[in-house]
């Protein structure tokens, strides 16, 4: 399943330098406004120790992760709702992700130009926030438009949908972001076709300076993250504190180099597997794996997936021909040396079509079409 994040924010908060790091693609750097015009696009793995250790364990041929899109979009200004900036073309951009990564700066730095002339974490958030859910107003109010006249002699349907739209608009004049209207899923379903921005779950990343990088990651240790901090919990979203400067340079390294350059600088991982993995949590994914001497897969499904739909990620037609499939978990798998001992002792179970796939659920499955 290609699931997309993008990367949003600023001019000049380090959203390029941070997706460069992340999926080492390259993307164009300066520092001025608007040096990225089309998004970039990125493939990431997710890192997975549990994947490493199956691999140790099984020693297939290949071993393959699962993966995530990151798109780099181009820093957003005030008023681009309104088209300032190339913001209608950018705004489309965000339209197509699934989620946003929302890049924060929480430095200071005299030679980096800011946009609004000061370092201001909440404040820049909220442009971005109001730009947003400026354009979402525009689309809504157009399909309210449309529907209210039918909505008013009778119409069923179109009275849902009218309902539905006022409670969006009343909420985005209130300030509040589609997210957090509380909306039904039914609701949500509704506004589905209208792609709204202010409807995708947040992550923030919060760009620190490279001799804060440490301390970023303490509640209490670092005052700029602590605003984001605050604004995320009142709105569900996830915070993920990095230093893109370091990122860049972690990247550049072997694997040895990079362990001992985090080691120096107090870091137990690079911060851009936190902003991997918190990603991946915001979108509501879990991961199972398929295991044999060929090849060690892991695969995302969205949490709550039941086995036919795990099945179906591999080919429709394992979920076209389900019959059952056959699961043990990781742990089991791993405390007892392998399917085959896991078979033995009674730890891999036979699952039918209503089976809840679990996260790390190692399974193979039993087709007929």
């Amino acid at each position: 399943m290609a699931l997309q994040c993008g990367v949003v924010g600023l001019p000049n908060v380090g959203k390029s330098t941070i997706f460069n790091a992340l999926t080492a693609a390259g993307a164009e750097m300066a520092n001025y406004p608007f040096c990225t015009i089309e998004p970039n696009v990125g493939v990431v793995a997710l890192p997975d120790e549990r994947l490493d250790r199956l691999s140790a364990l099984v020693k297939p041929r290949q071993t393959l992760p699962t993966t995530m899109e990151f798109l780099d979009i181009a820093g957003l200004v005030r008023g681009a709702s309104k088209g300032e900036g190339l913001g209608n073309q950018f705004l489309g951009h965000i339209r197509r992700v699934d989620a946003v990564a929302h890049v924060v700066r929480c430095f200071d730095n005299p030679d980096i130009v800011h946009v609004h002339g000061k370092v201001d974490p909440e404040a820049d958030i909220q442009v971005i926030d109001t730009e947003l859910m400026l354009a979402d107003l525009a689309a809504v109010e157009k399909k309210y438009d449309g529907v209210i006249k039918k909505a008013r002699s009778g119409d069923k349907e179109s009275k849902f949908f009218a309902e539905i739209y006022e409670k969006v608009i009343k909420g985005l004049n209130n300030g509040t972001p589609v997210r957090r209207l509380g909306l039904s899923r039914e609701e949500l379903d509704g506004l589905k076709d209208l792609f709204l921005l202010t409807a995708k779950p947040v992550l923030y990343v919060c760009n620190v300076d490279e001799n804060a990088a440490a301390a970023a990651l303490i509640p209490g240790q670092h005052p700029l993250v602590d605003q984001v901090r605050t604004l995320a919990e009142r709105e569900g979203a996830v915070v993920a504190p990095v230093c893109g400067k370091i990122e860049s340079e972690i990247s550049e390294l072997g694997p040895d180099e990079r362990e001992v350059f985090l080691a120096d600088l107090g870091l137990s991982e690079p911060g851009l597997n936190r902003v991997i993995r918190a990603a991946y949590q915001l979108l509501g994914l879990i991961t199972y794996f398929t295991v044999g001497p060929k090849e060690v897969r892991a695969w995302t499904v969205r949490r709550g997936a039941l086995a036919p739909e795990a099945a179906g990620v591999i080919h429709t037609d394992f979920q076209r021909g389900f019959i059952r499939a056959e699961v043990v978990s990781f742990d089991d798998f791993m405390t007892c040396g392998g399917e085959q001992p896991a078979r033995e002792k009674g730890r891999l179970r036979q699952e039918g079509k209503n089976y809840t796939v679990n996260d790390g659920d190692v399974m193979h499955f039993l087709f007929n079409v």
